[in-house]
């Protein structure tokens, strides 16, 4: 395991040098112990279906961070919706320090995962939130409060901007990241990114460091105030796309 641990963080510093990060020993400590937590709540509870320490370096790791391709990131507000284990948010939150954010998600075993991920790595200017997008977005705490709203979640574009898009301020952006190319995607969610107040700044599409893999980052700014009646109530979105 040591080994596989020291072969993987060499090939983890190569991939971060070619999207020009640079990762303090403590930082490199905090992902390594990131990894072991994650390894050992995966025992108990599904969190990944990966597992070996490379494969999580790159497809996981490696793949939050990729953002930066699109959008630098200092002391912005963040919300991940759907962050699952943690991904993207808490490795942009390793790498990025100055970033505040807030982890969504509904099932509250990984929420209780993620803030214990949080306790042991010492991490500062983040929280966790359980529950929906759907109810979350309407509440005035969170909606339209976040420069920067992100998420992996693997629903259809349409959907993923009715949950994403409430939370982001005028002059804010909202990232999904997506496997693949996703131009059929995004043609199909423009009345939906429009509704809600958004407007396709750029779409970066590239292959994940030192791999064939494709990926897509489609950023949407926003430009309008959602309208009060979206988000639609939970379950919805997913069910009848905009």
């Amino acid at each position: 395991m040591e080994n596989g641990i020291h072969i993987g963080m060499k090939h983890f510093e190569e991939d971060l040098n070619s999207l020009g990060i640079a990762l303090t020993d403590i930082q490199k400590q905090q992902f390594i112990r990131y990894y072991e937590i994650l390894i050992e709540w995966n025992k108990l509870m599904n969190l990944t279906a990966i597992t070996d320490f490379e494969e999580v370096v790159q497809k996981h790791f490696i793949d939050s961070l990729t953002i930066i391709k699109a959008i630098s990131l200092d002391r912005q507000k963040i919300i991940d919706i759907g962050t699952g284990a943690g991904f993207p948010g808490i490795p942009l939150k390793i790498a990025f320090p100055s970033i505040k954010i807030v982890l969504l998600d509904s099932l509250n075993k990984r929420i209780n995962f993620l803030n214990e991920v949080i306790k042991i790595l010492d991490l500062k200017d983040i929280e966790t939130i359980h529950g929906r997008a759907e109810d979350y977005g309407k509440n005035p705490l969170y909606r339209e409060q976040f420069d920067l709203c992100v998420s992996r979640a693997v629903a259809n574009l349409s959907s993923l901007s009715e949950y994403c898009i409430p939370f982001v301020k005028k002059g804010g952006f909202f990232i999904s990241y997506k496997s693949g190319k996703a131009m059929e995607e995004l043609e199909a969610a423009q009345n939906a990114i429009k509704l809600l107040g958004g407007k396709v700044w750029n779409t970066t599409e590239f292959s994940l460091p030192n791999t064939d893999m494709q990926r897509t980052l489609i950023t949407i700014g926003k430009i309008t105030p959602t309208p009060k009646k979206y988000p639609r109530s939970a379950g919805k979105p997913s069910k009848e796309p905009l």
